[in-house]
């Protein structure tokens, strides 16, 4: 008997969800590359502005997604995390597609930074529309580069949010 993978995108703000997306980060790449342990990775989600996303497998958390909702750059991906378990199965393409639907509520524009050593994760941006528009050098850790990326919609002047 074949079973059934039902697969859904939640908000949450349990401190418990929050600490098991943080151990996902923490022991994967480019988390680990970067030198962020898990207590580095549970500040991620803390301020305000912020909503979090989990992407669920059965009832099983197979990844995440931290968005930036306010300010100059509301419409940031701050943080996106698929399990590793999980990875090259669609679910990052499935969260960046919830993730634009989300944010073109709020704003035309959708900002996300990647490692540069993060190859994969960089093509799947790219093959996702957005455009590579510039580097910072020594963002989160020195001698490391973060890419700026960004897909836009028009101009945040003159936006109104898609009718559905």
């Amino acid at each position: 008997m074949e079973s059934t993978i039902n697969v859904t995108i939640e908000q949450t703000t349990n401190q418990t969800d929050f600490e098991y997306c943080a151990l996902l980060m923490a022991k994967s790449d480019p988390w680990i590359t970067l030198g962020m342990d898990f207590d580095l990775c549970v500040q991620a989600f803390a301020g305000v502005s912020k909503e979090v996303f989990i992407i669920k497998i059965n009832t099983e958390i197979a990844g995440f997604v931290i968005l930036q909702i306010d300010g100059t750059f509301k419409g940031y991906i701050q943080t996106i995390c698929i399990n590793e378990n999980y990875r090259g199965k669609g679910l990052g393409k499935k969260l960046l597609t919830f993730c634009e639907e989300r944010i073109l509520k709020i704003s035309p524009t959708i900002f996300i930074c990647v490692s540069s050593f993060n190859a994969k994760a960089l093509q799947l941006y790219i093959d996702f529309g957005f455009k590579i528009i510039g580097e910072l050098p020594n963002f989160i850790k020195e001698g490391f580069t973060e890419i700026l990326l960004w897909k836009t919609f028009g101009s945040k002047i003159g936006f109104s949010a898609p009718q559905k």
